[in-house]
């Protein structure tokens, strides 16, 4: 029997999720044909049952675009607002669910989505996710997609900013996304030859970083760039936001735990303007001019790399072999050359951080990189 599958995007848009959207319909189309509905805004349109057949016309001229044709959102389901304050819905996706006779629904989106992706699949629902995020942090894959894309981007901006460092003898600072994860600053700071990369993973001594910075100056070169994580923290700062959350993981108490996690957001509120106060500090202890430079969402716009859309295209499409062989309550992740079922048991509510002794870390310290410990 022709099987019905959904399709949803969730969280932060990404470059790819338009080639991963085309994979999926296509291969579950012209190779099982299998018909696709793609629900309009991430878990917001599954529970208002706002969707679209995602038929031929639907899938052509996507694969180049970036954003994701069928919207997002960075609702959770568990705890979504309706009426003013914030409800369950999962009882009325799985009614949905069931009122399309779905065979199957895809998930498409970063770390919280396959949080959310777990809960409807324990609710009974035959779920199957992609990993998407510019951060690179989703567990038990290699990569996600987005992340070749938008480190092209950063890399590219740290390559244009060195020319104004070198011509006005200043410090830039360019703040690149990644909270949790330092991935992106890590990768675009290797491969745009930054001085400095601070990282979350990796706390930072003020005082370090700025002798880094003038022991440049002694040798002659008169500016630096300093790449930062946008939740890159100083060592004091971020043994507090550790202290915090090892309360809230050991707690027991619903309140207890919800105290622990409203001081990780106040910290974390603190901080907020973490890198002009950093850029200001260097310039107090160095005597070089310093400037800041956030690419913020610039990171995640525009058409996506050949590498995210053919990682994007392999994905999408084992994801349609997936649901023919009726494998479900998995991530397909990218192992080397193939793709891989993973049991989102093992994917949510993980994330992939840098660990300090990877590879891309030793090299940048042997090239002379600091990273302020």
């Amino acid at each position: 029997m022709t099987k019905h599958i959904g399709i949803l995007t969730a969280g932060g848009d990404s470059p790819g999720l338009n080639a991963a959207i085309r994979g999926v319909g296509k291969a579950a189309q012209n190779h099982y044909d299998m018909q696709m509905i793609g629900f309009l805004d991430g878990f917001r349109g599954l529970v208002d049952n706002r969707s679209v057949r995602m038929e031929g016309d639907m899938l052509s001229d996507i694969l180049t675009r970036g954003g994701t044709i069928l919207g997002t959102s960075r609702d959770k389901p568990h705890r979504m607002m309706f009426g003013g304050k914030r409800q369950d819905m999962t009882n009325v996706i799985v009614e949905n669910y069931n009122s399309h006779h779905l065979d199957a629904l895809v998930c498409i989106g970063g770390g919280g989505t396959q949080k959310n992706a777990l809960q409807l699949m324990e609710k009974g629902l035959n779920i199957i996710t992609l990993p998407k995020t510019i951060d690179n942090d989703v567990a038990k894959t290699d990569t996600t997609f987005g992340f070749d894309t938008a480190l092209g981007i950063a890399t590219d901006a740290i390559d244009r900013l060195h020319s104004t460092a070198h011509s006005h003898h200043r410090i830039i600072v360019v703040e690149i996304m990644g909270h949790r994860a330092g991935w992106l600053a890590l990768g675009s700071g290797i491969a745009g030859g930054a001085d400095v990369i601070l990282l979350p993973e990796i706390p930072y001594d003020l005082d370090t970083v700025a002798t880094a910075i003038r022991d440049r100056v002694r040798s002659g070169k008169k500016f630096s760039i300093v790449a930062v994580s946008e939740g890159a923290l100083p060592k004091d700062q971020a043994a507090l936001v550790k202290s915090a959350e090892k309360v809230a993981a050991k707690a027991k108490d619903k309140d207890a735990r919800k105290e622990a996690k409203n001081e990780i957001t106040r910290l974390e509120k603190e901080n907020a303007n973490h890198t002009t106060t950093l850029s200001r500090q260097l310039e107090e202890l160095t005597g070089l001019e310093s400037r800041v430079t956030i690419l913020g969402h610039l990171q995640r716009g525009g058409t996506p790399s050949a590498a995210d859309r053919l990682l994007a295209t392999r994905l999408g499409t084992a994801c349609a072999d997936l649901i023919e062989q009726e494998q479900y309550g998995v991530m397909v992740a990218a192992h080397g050359d193939n793709a891989a079922p993973v049991p989102l048991i093992e994917v949510a509510g993980n994330k992939k951080l840098v660990p300090p002794d990877h590879s891309w870390v030793i090299s940048a310290r042997n090239v002379g990189t600091s990273f302020g410990d």
